[in-house]
């Protein structure tokens, strides 16, 4: 009976994580068109460098339900070579779990005609390949259709974007002055003390 009970707790407690609403990657159709200003392999600095994306409906996808987008976003993703051994980076299917899109780069309602922007790269953004993607939104804020700059295994259209590091030449130089300085000053004690143990 107790194995009955366990059995049948466990099941339900999968159905209803399978049931709660949770959209899958791989049900989305790719109604979606994306393009990203930077070319293939191109390296972009945080902090200096722009972004601009031009996205809309991909008119050669049929029976298209652009009526039930009522919200857009776009985001910058991290590429494969970039989520190698980073489980905080992992691809999942559930797109809640998903944590290969974690840069929103824009946010607002659907419009039927093709939209573009600029977006300045952020100066915390980390040293990565990356490509863009785009969600639409229904009313009840479920992801229902994307489209991306890339292909579908990520492999082409990808540009990196080098972090800023925090380390500056200047930093390095007071470094090594402040390590020969403590260095001399221990030596120049030690003698000291070796004089003064001899008198």
């Amino acid at each position: 009976m107790k194995s009955f009970l366990l059995k049948a707790s466990l099941i339900l407690c999968f159905l209803s994580s399978v049931t709660n609403g949770d959209v899958l990657f791989s049900s989305l159709p790719r109604s979606l068109f994306v393009v990203a200003s930077p070319t293939e392999g191109q390296v972009l600095k945080a902090g200096e460098n722009d972004i601009v994306v031009t996205f809309g409906l991909n008119e050669t996808v049929t029976n298209q339900t652009n009526g039930l987008y009522k919200k857009m976003e776009v985001k910058l993703c991290y590429a494969p070579i970039s989520q190698v051994d980073r489980k905080w980076r992992k691809t999942v299917d559930n797109l809640k779990k998903d944590k290969t899109c974690q840069f929103t780069i824009y946010d607002k309602p659907y419009e039927t005609n093709v939209e573009g922007f600029r977006w300045k790269i952020e100066k915390d953004t980390p040293t990565a390949t990356y490509f863009v993607r785009a969600y639409a939104y229904n009313s009840n804020g479920e992801e229902v259709a994307y489209g991306q700059t890339t292909n579908g295994k990520k492999t082409e259209n990808l540009f990196k974007i080098q972090g800023i590091s925090g380390r500056h030449a200047s930093m390095d130089i007071a470094s090594i002055c402040f390590s020969v300085f403590a260095l001399v000053s221990l030596f120049g004690f030690f003698l000291t003390e070796k004089r003064q143990s001899k008198s």
